[in-house]
């Protein structure tokens, strides 16, 4: 591989995780992208307790992609074999929580909208 293209990553991720998962995990995560966007334009505002929520499960969205990752391909942290498998590890890991996150949110603002008092 001389190039690394975007072509070659959609195949590489295809290969991995399998064909219809891979597009099945692309589809949610539009799906929560674009809640989170109208969550965020309805609000007008950030709600610190819901962000303070969503930041608590962080820790628990990086550990489950490292899992599943790991379950994917059919590895374990026995089988890091240099600094790449680290940080691609590590790259997992905040897109996990970062993805938790921004559902935990989501999910909290669309089952308990804020209170609109006309004052």
């Amino acid at each position: 591989m001389k190039e690394l293209t975007f072509e070659t990553l959609i195949a590489v991720f295809e290969e991995v995780f399998g064909r219809g998962l891979f597009w099945l995990m692309v589809v949610v995560a539009a799906v929560v992208t674009l809640g989170y966007l109208y969550v965020l334009i309805r609000d007008r505002s950030v709600s610190w307790r819901k962000f303070l929520w969503a930041q608590l499960s962080m820790p628990v969205g990086a550990v489950a992609a490292v899992l599943f990752v790991q379950a994917m391909t059919r590895s374990g942290f026995a089988d890091i074999g240099g600094p790449i498998d680290v940080i691609v590890l590590l790259g997992v890991a905040v897109a996990g929580a970062v993805g938790l996150a921004i559902l935990v949110y989501t999910l909290e603002s669309l089952l308990w909208p804020p209170s609109r008092r006309e004052g």
